[in-house]
């Protein structure tokens, strides 16, 4: 599975509940960190005496969740807080002026730009940020009985998603924040084995949190991915984890600073393996514009800038294309296929048939 719905809200549990928890797991795990996790309405005191409680319970930490995105918004909380840069320094600062402990402010991907938001939250005392909280959507609908997922008899609303797909948001929103404030951020999204957790400390975390792997595979993956991470630093002889935070920001540029005439040429590795079947021909007239230039020769391709989800094929001479390779080349003009010059802002190329 690469995505994961929820729709859940809080807790049914009262805070006296938790608070007789917090207490009894420190007292069996002395050694272990806990961290309280917090929501409120967007009232100051309510957030002050929360905070105060799970604290005096004995947590280690407490991690303000002003980004959960369905449910707590309809009631002006959640999300609706965490779209909300003042909102968010005022209840950030109320809650660090009642504590001694560290805070931590979690926030939502669901805004345009992250980078006010974290700037808010330094701003209101936070200790460190965490990111990201799942992403608004809706799952799926099915196509038989019009219902949407997941269905509650018949029904259903935008849930939170995560898992592995979320991760490219988790990493973009996380290097953003590393970048325009001084605070430690935990790296949230899409953590499944030790080398996503290694692309969040390139992308300038510190730390990493990880749910619905644990939620598909139980909690001992977090000593799993313990492990190979410590196997893959020994083979590569770094330290720590530490010495790979934020040695992939500075390879983060504006669109404008790249350098747009480098051309990709792949290699083909194995052009035994062609079937002849046309694909790639098809990838890259249809999505590459005409990328892949297919001709007679020894290495018989030319590609750039071709998807690279799709291998490169190498193709034989014409007469030697199979017949579903001649049916995808329909509808290509007949002057092309005898060899145009293609020249774009992206592209610059022949292609021969």
């Amino acid at each position: 599975m690469y995505g994961f719905e929820n729709i859940e809200l809080l807790s049914k549990r009262s805070v006296s509940y938790w608070t007789t928890e917090i207490a009894e797991i420190k007292r069996k795990f002395p050694e272990h960190l806990l961290v309280g996790s917090i929501m409120a309405a967007p009232d100051p005191d309510e957030w002050r005496d929360l905070a105060g409680e799970v604290a005096s319970a004995g947590a280690d930490a407490l991690e303000m969740n002003v980004s959960c995105p369905h449910g707590m918004p309809e009631q002006g909380a959640g999300a609706a807080i965490g779209q909300n840069p003042q909102m968010v320094r005022d209840l950030a600062r109320a809650v660090c002026g009642s504590v001694d402990i560290p805070v931590i402010v979690k926030l939502t991907p669901n805004v345009t730009d992250i980078v006010p938001v974290a700037k808010a939250a330094q701003a209101g005392g936070a200790d460190m940020i965490s990111a990201i909280n799942t992403i608004q959507c809706l799952s799926g609908i099915d196509i038989d009985s019009f219902e949407p997922h997941p269905s509650v008899a018949g029904f259903s609303t935008y849930g939170g998603y995560s898992g592995p797909a979320t991760k490219p948001v988790g990493l973009r929103i996380v290097s953003q924040i590393a970048s325009s404030v001084d605070l430690p951020v935990i790296g949230i999204g899409g953590v499944a084995g030790f080398e996503d957790a290694v692309e969040y400390i390139l992308a300038g975390a510190s730390a990493v949190q990880l749910c619905t792997a644990v939620m598909w595979n139980g909690a001992g993956i977090v000593r799993e991915m313990e492990k190979g991470l410590r196997e893959s630093m020994a083979r590569k002889e770094i330290a720590s984890p530490g010495s790979l935070r934020d040695l992939a920001l500075g390879r983060v540029k504006a669109h404008q600073e790249l350098d747009r005439t480098r051309r990709v040429q792949p290699s083909l590795v194995s052009p035994s393996a062609c079937t002849s079947c046309g694909r790639c021909v098809v990838v890259c007239r249809d999505g590459g514009y005409h990328a892949l230039s297919p001709f007679t020769g020894e290495d018989s391709l030319s590609m750039r800038h071709a998807a690279t989800a799709v291998p490169p094929v190498p193709m034989s001479a014409p007469e030697e294309l199979s017949s579903r390779s001649k049916k995808h080349c329909e509808g290509i003009p007949g002057s092309l296929l005898q060899g145009i010059l293609f020249q774009s802002e992206f592209f610059r190329h022949s292609c021969w048939f």
